[in-house]
C-alpha cells in the first residue's frame, strides 16, 4: 500500500522528466514518425520500471520547497536532453558520411522523403541511415544509453548544477570522435571520388572536345555503386560496433 501517494507521483515526475528529456532528443524515439502520445507512453513505462530502483534516491528531494522542486523538473529534464543528443550527435554523423559518399558517387538525383525525419534526402543516404539505425536497435543501443542515465543519478545527483564545462567538453569529444569514425567508414569514396576525378580531368586535357562530364558520369555512378555493394556490410558493422565505445567513454 503506498502510503504517501502526492510524494510517490512527485518522485514519479522527477523520474519522468530524465527519462522523457532522453527520449525527446534520443535517436529513433524521437523520430517525426513516432506518435507523440507514444513517446509519452514509452517515458511513462520506463519511469515506472526504474522508479523502484531509484526510489531511495529520488523520494527524498520532494520533500523541498516548491521553487526548489521547479528547478530539479528543468535540471533533470535538461540532463536527459543531454543525454539523448550525445546518442543523437552519432547518428546525425552517419547521415553526414552518407551524404560524402552519395555526392563522390554521383548519386545526386531529386531529393525524396527522409524516413525518420520531415526533410528530403537522397536514396542512398535514406538506405545508410536506416540501415544504421535498425542495426543500433538490434544491438541495443537504447541499452547502453538507458543504463548511462540511470548511473547518472550518482554521477549528477538532485540539488547540484550541471557542471557547464563538463557538458560541453563530452560534446566536443563526441563531435571528434564521430567525425572521425564517419570520416574512416566513408573514405574509401573519398578516394575512389578523388581519383576518379583526377583521371576524368586527365582525360578532358587529353581530348577536350568530348562532353567528359556526360561521358564519366555513368562510369562514376556504376563504380561508385558497386563499391557501395562491397562495403555496406562492413560499414554499417563498424558503425554500430563504435557506438558504446563513443557513447560510454563520454
Amino acid at each position: 500500500m503506498i502510503t504517501d501517494p502526492q510524494g510517490t507521483v512527485l518522485a514519479l515526475f522527477l523520474v519522468f522528466c530524465r527519462i522523457g528529456g532522453c527520449i525527446l532528443a534520443m535517436p529513433g524515439f524521437s523520430s517525426a514518425r513516432v506518435p507523440m502520445i507514444l513517446r509519452v507512453f514509452i517515458g511513462a513505462a520506463l519511469s515506472l520500471a526504474i522508479m523502484p530502483v531509484l526510489w531511495d534516491t529520488v523520494y527524498p528531494a520532494v520533500h523541498t520547497s516548491s521553487a526548489t522542486y521547479i528547478g530539479f523538473i528543468f535540471s533533470e529534464a535538461l540532463i536527459g536532453v543531454m543525454f539523448g543528443m550525445l546518442a543523437r550527435l552519432y547518428t546525425l554523423g552517419l547521415q553526414f558520411a552518407a551524404s560524402i559518399m552519395g555526392m563522390m558517387v554521383g548519386y545526386t538525383q531529386p531529393s525524396a522523403g527522409d524516413i525518420f525525419e520531415d526533410t528530403a534526402e537522397s536514396a542512398l543516404s535514406g538506405f545508410v541511415t536506416f540501415a544504421g539505425m535498425m542495426i543500433l536497435f538490434m544491438m541495443d543501443f537504447h541499452h547502453i544509453v538507458f543504463r548511462a542515465l540511470i548511473d547518472s543519478y550518482t554521477s549528477m545527483p538532485f540539488g547540484g548544477l550541471i557542471q557547464m564545462r563538463a557538458t560541453l567538453i563530452s560534446f566536443t569529444d563526441t563531435l571528434s570522435s564521430t567525425t572521425f569514425i564517419m570520416l574512416r567508414l566513408c573514405s574509401p569514396f573519398l578516394i575512389y571520388g578523388l581519383l576518379f576525378n583526377i583521371a576524368i580531368g586527365f582525360i578532358n586535357k587529353l581530348a577536350p572536345q568530348i562532353p567528359v562530364y556526360f561521358i564519366s558520369t555513368p562510369y562514376l555512378l556504376m563504380g561508385g555503386l558497386f563499391l557501395f555493394y562491397f562495403s555496406v556490410a562492413a560499414l554499417i558493422s563498424q558503425f554500430g560496433q563504435s557506438f558504446a565505445s563513443v557513447f560510454v567513454g563520454r
